[in-house]
């Protein structure tokens, strides 16, 4: 399967029977390479992805700065210490999801619920761990 594919089947899919979907999705490198992306994830710099990775080696460290990706600011709530960060942007949010060689983010927006968001890419981001990957 491509990477293409975990993100337009497994990350954009239909949440609720409703149509409703992820704002934007994207599997993302260690190094900052995009694997794969919905066409509307944000033009992102390498410097967002050093600090999400650091946050990640060293949890906490958003937190006084907040979360960048694509020039949005997220205010970053709880997630797993090294495994999960959680932001948040009024109604909508980011869940990023760290695995052995990946980081798998998926943006949403309301009506979608941050817990929905939370699950598909956690849920995708354990697959892929258990894939090795």
């Amino acid at each position: 399967m491509s990477w293409q594919t975990y993100v337009d089947d497994h990350l954009m899919c239909d949440i609720d029977g409703q149509g409703h979907t992820l704002a934007a999705a994207a599997i993302i490198g260690h190094d900052g390479s995009v694997w794969a992306e919905s066409s509307n994830f944000p033009q992102f710099k390498g410097q967002e992805i050093e600090g999400i990775m650091k946050d990640f080696d060293e949890p906490g460290t958003l937190a006084p700065t907040g979360l960048y990706l694509g020039g949005t600011k997220y205010m970053v709530i709880q997630g797993e210490s090294g495994a999960v960060i959680r932001g948040k942007k009024g109604a909508g949010g980011i869940t990023i999801k760290k695995t052995n060689q990946a980081l798998v983010i998926g943006i949403y927006e309301e009506p979608v619920a941050p817990g929905q968001c939370n699950m598909i890419v956690e849920t995708l981001g354990d697959y892929l761990i258990d894939q090795g990957l």
